[in-house]
């Protein structure tokens, strides 16, 4: 019997911002080794997928936030129609087929009632906190990251 093929990661991701009207952002850690804070990310399941359909998903698997289709949240979920062309990190590379050395990520925010209760998945994050927007910004280990957060005030309502 063949070994079966490996599956890559699509280098095609979402960054979305959860924060609350106040602009309280939300940033998790993650579970490598480190004081990596961020906010939600994660690439595409398959490359039809719609980038909602990514971040929405991402957002419940890291956050246990639901914000799709037919949730109370739904609406909440805003694309900013911006996006991030970037080199991938050395550590994440082998997660990438051969060859694959950047990644494209699509910006989004939620607005979520202040402080929503979040349950992390512990495989991907130790921890949360939340933090007004400049202070979250300082704390991201993404240079992106941080830029996103910045720009929130210009996407919120």
């Amino acid at each position: 019997m063949p070994s079966p093929t490996p599956r890559f990661k699509i280098p095609e991701s979402v960054l979305v911002v959860i924060h609350t009207p106040a602009l309280e952002v939300l940033l998790i850690r993650r579970a490598d080794p480190g004081e990596h804070w961020q906010s939600v990310t994660g690439s595409k399941d398959a490359p039809d997928e719609p980038l909602a359909q990514t971040a929405a998903r991402e957002v419940l698997e890291e956050t246990g936030v639901d914000c799709g289709v037919g949730s109370a949240l739904a609406g909440a979920l805003r694309p900013w129609g911006l996006i991030n062309v970037y080199d991938i990190y050395p550590a994440w590379a082998h997660r990438y087929a051969p060859g694959v050395t950047r990644n494209t990520e699509h910006l989004f925010s939620l607005c979520v009632p202040a402080q929503v209760p979040v349950r992390l998945n512990p495989r991907e994050h130790t921890a949360h906190r939340w933090l007004p927007h400049h202070a979250a910004a300082d704390t991201c280990f993404s240079p992106s990251n941080a830029e996103a957060i910045l720009l929130l005030p210009q996407f919120v309502p």
